[in-house]
Formats: C-alpha cells, sequence, structure tokens
C-alpha cells in the first residue's frame, strides 16, 4: 500500500478526496458542535413544559442535538484512522502520534479542569465538583466514574474519556494490522451493540457513556477511512459508500420504528439506534468529502461554520460553564427576571449571551493558549514549520502529499 493516500483516492477529475485542506469538514465540526451547544442551550435545560406555538417547535427541535456528539465520534474516527494509516511506516509512529495528541488535547482540558475548580469554589457556578471526580477526569477516566460510586459531574467531559482510550489503543491496533485489517473495527461495531444489549437485558446502565458501549461511532468512522484509501476512494466508490450508508440508516429507523428504535426506552432503541445514527453521519461525511471536490463545494465551505468547527474543542468543553456563569450574573443583575422554563425570551436571552461569550472565549484561547502548543508539533514534521492560526494553514515546504494531508488533519482535529 502506498504511503499516500492520494493514489486512492481519486475523483473523476484527478482531484483527490482526501486534501491538504478539507474545509468541508471543518464546517461538519462546526455543525457537531452548534447542535451540541443549542440543545445543552434549550431542550436540554428546560424542556418544552408551558411552551406553546413557535417557540415550542423551536425547543423542539433542539432535543435532538445530543447526536452533535456521535456526530464528533464518527468524524474523529475517521480522521484519526487516516492519520494513522497514513503515517504508519514512520519509525517515529507511536511517539510521534502521542506527542502530537498530547500538544493537541492535553493543556486546554487541564486549563478546563483548573477553571471548574475555581468557578465551583468561588460559587460563581451552581454546581459541586468533586475531588474524587476531578481525580478521575484528570486521568480521562470521567466517562466511568459511576462503576467507583461517584456521579458525572460535569457531563461533557464523558465523550474525552471515550475519546482518549481510542487514542491509546487505536494506535496500536493500526499498526499491527494491515489496512484490510481494520475490518476489526467491524468486530467493535458488533461488541457495542451487543454489550448494549446485553446491559439492557440484565437491567444495566445500556445508555451509560462507557467506552464500551458507544465506541461503535468512532468505529465506523476508522471503516470509512480505510475504505476511502482503498478501491471505494473513487467518484463512484465513496458515491456509492454514501447511499450505503444512508440507505441503511433509513432502513433501521422504518422498520425498527414500529418495535421502539426512536426511544432508548425500548430495547431495540437501546442497541441499534446508535448504529442508525452513526450509520447516518457515516453517509454525512462521504457526502461531504464528496462536495468538497466538485463544483458546489461552496455548500459547505462556509466560513462561519470553518470558524465554529476551528474553535470546537474549546466550545465543547467550557460551554456547559458559561451557561451557569450567565445564570449567576443575570441572577445578580436582574434578580425580577423570570426563569427560563416557559419563557422563550429569557431562553433565547441566556443563550445569546452565553454562546456569544463561549465562541469569544474559545476564539481567544486557540490564537494564544492552543496555538503555542501546536505549533510545537512542527518537531515531529522533520523541521517543517506549521501554522497554527484560526484558518489552519499550513506554511514551509512539505516534504510529500501523504505528510501534508496528514499534517492538515491532525492540526484540524
Amino acid at each position: 500500500m502506498s504511503d499516500s493516500p492520494i493514489t486512492h483516492s481519486k475523483t473523476v477529475n484527478s482531484e483527490p478526496f482526501l486534501r491538504a485542506r478539507m474545509p468541508e469538514l471543518d464546517s461538519i465540526r462546526g455543525i457537531a458542535v452548534l447542535l451540541v451547544l443549542f440543545y445543552h442551550g434549550f431542550g436540554f435545560a428546560y424542556g418544552l413544559s408551558g411552551l406553546r406555538g413557535i417557540g415550542r417547535l423551536f425547543v423542539a427541535a433542539t432535543l435532538g442535538g445530543w447526536v452533535g456528539v456521535n456526530l464528533f465520534f464518527v468524524l474523529s474516527g475517521f480522521l484519526i484512522t487516516g492519520i494513522l494509516l497514513d503515517t504508519k511506516a514512520r519509525a517515529d509512529y507511536y511517539k510521534r502520534f502521542y506527542f502530537r495528541r498530547a500538544l493537541r488535547i492535553l493543556p486546554l482540558y487541564y486549563a478546563v479542569l483548573c477553571l471548574l475548580v475555581v468557578l465551583t469554589r468561588a460559587g460563581l457556578i451552581n454546581r459541586h465538583v468533586s475531588w474524587a471526580f476531578l481525580g478521575l477526569s484528570s486521568i480521562y477516566m470521567a466517562n466511568v466514574t459511576e462503576l467507583f460510586g461517584i456521579p458525572i459531574q460535569y457531563g461533557v467531559l464523558w465523550s474525552l474519556g471515550v475519546e482518549e482510550h481510542f487514542y491509546l489503543f487505536w494506535p496500536i491496533a493500526v499498526r499491527l494490522l494491515s489496512r484490510r485489517g481494520i475490518a476489526i473495527a467491524g468486530t467493535i461495531i458488533i461488541m457495542c451493540t451487543s454489550l448494549r444489549s446485553l446491559s439492557y437485558v440484565l437491567g444495566g446502565q445500556a445508555g451509560a457513556g462507557y467506552t464500551w458501549l458507544v465506541a461503535d461511532g468512532l468505529a465506523m468512522g476508522a471503516v470509512l477511512a480505510s475504505l476511502i484509501r482503498g478501491p471505494l476512494g473513487t467518484c463512484a466508490g465513496i458515491r456509492n459508500v454514501m447511499w450505503a450508508a444512508f440507505a441503511s440508516s433509513v432502513f433501521l429507523f422504518a422498520v425498527g420504528t414500529p418495535f421502539g428504535i426512536l426511544s432508548a426506552r425500548h430495547f431495540l432503541g437501546m442497541a441499534l439506534r446508535p448504529i442508525a445514527i452513526n450509520l447516518f453521519f457515516v453517509g454525512i461525511i462521504s457526502m461531504a468529502l464528496r462536495l468538497g471536490t466538485c463544483p458546489w463545494k461552496t455548500i459547505l465551505n462556509l466560513a462561519p461554520l470553518r470558524f465554529v468547527g476551528d474553535i470546537s474543542y474549546c466550545v465543547y468543553l467550557i460551554h456547559m460553564l458559561v451557561f451557569e456563569l450567565v445564570d449567576h450574573v443575570l441572577a445578580r443583575l436582574n434578580p425580577s427576571l423570570p426563569p427560563g422554563r416557559e419563557h422563550i425570551a429569557v431562553m433565547a436571552l441566556r443563550f445569546f449571551a452565553a454562546a456569544s461569550f463561549t465562541i469569544g472565549l474559545a476564539a481567544l484561547s486557540r490564537r494564544y493558549f492552543e496555538n503555542p502548543f501546536l505549533r510545537l508539533k512542527a518537531r515531529f514534521d522533520n523541521g517543517v514549520d506549521v501554522s497554527t492560526s484560526r484558518s489552519s494553514k499550513l506554511i514551509g515546504q512539505i516534504p510529500s502529499p501523504a505528510e501534508d494531508l496528514q499534517t492538515a488533519l491532525e492540526i484540524a482535529r
């Protein structure tokens, strides 16, 4: 297998699906974090009680925003597996990957843990966070704290735990197996589905964020990354993958709806709903790659979405803290302000203030806090200097198409 995926991923006009810059995936990431932001800002926070008319319809539309995490998982599995496949022949494969992941993930993550301590101890947010939870979160076990009798006290951290477990073990599998051997990801999909089913039957927490129950989204992204580097990495191939993923998702929902697939309160929903959702997002990512190499590429090449996608990591980590901080400030500034529940105008005021502050703070974090760490990644690029500005453009002389691609993907991630 060639180191360069470009030899396997050509469109009819010779433009590769896998490129050094794939702005359509930045936009997809932006959509994912906005789904989560609107979900936590409206539906999750208030529900539909007391709402009527357009306000009720709008809040109802945000209730499905939790699937943004599924989209993050599928996209992460696709990007990270692609990076690993394209660099598996390097002598410094492990050292390079883990060092670069640490620079991308750890500084901001631990900064947010410190911020969580400060805000809770200062009484600026209405949340109790124990030292036990912080300790487990500091070693990326926030998604399994309940196994130790400790409730999840800052919910957004659970998905970071899942991703870190993926980062820890998946490089070993990719290094030891051939591209076709990545079919082990299919085993992970089956395993997660089986364990969710078993947990439901035994009365366990089948909907918990334990890695072994939710890793199938990452695995589906990994399968897509492997397929697109093979014979299916053509115009016709990726179109077939896209339609197959969409059709499978629709089929599962259509056949399973009478049996409760739309609800996690039913066996079929608990077991197969994540599969249907993840398949849909495999189709979305495939479609985005297809659009990115055709005249309609501007559909997803939108500057606002790419901007939000670029800062999505920080937005995701801090947005719940900011919502609670805004609640505290609004209550101090205007004690007579009615609660958001049943008042769509108050909901909108709270969301606009919190979302604006979240995005502004994330942009500052990206430029002044995260980027200095990201620039250190260049030490593992044979001397290539990589700029990690807001637009994530590459500078310097890239030694090969494969290097160009995987460097850009890691910056985007």
